[in-house]
């Protein structure tokens, strides 16, 4: 079964009642909180209402709420390549 990965990336603010309403139905409160969701019909017509504000992509499996973490965080800027004896 696939998933759909939804990402709010535009804020709500300024938006008609009902299109927060979608978002609060779809679980999205912050901007670039992601939520996953199994693929059906009622998903994908709640993500067509606020297609604008969102993004989307399938996936086979949800991440947990660690890995999600993880992939956000940026490279450390550096990587040892080899340990030198201290002298």
């Amino acid at each position: 079964m696939s998933y759909l990965r939804i990402t709010l990336h535009r804020s709500s603010i300024g938006m008609p009642q009902r299109s927060r309403d979608v978002l609060a139905a779809l679980g999205l409160k912050r901007r670039m909180q992601t939520v996953f969701h199994r693929a059906d019909p009622n998903i994908a017509g709640m993500v067509f209402r606020v297609k604008e504000l969102v993004r989307v992509s399938e996936v086979a499996r949800p991440l947990t709420p660690k890995q999600l973490r993880a992939e956000r965080k940026p490279p450390s800027g550096f990587y040892i390549e080899k340990a030198m004896p201290r002298k």
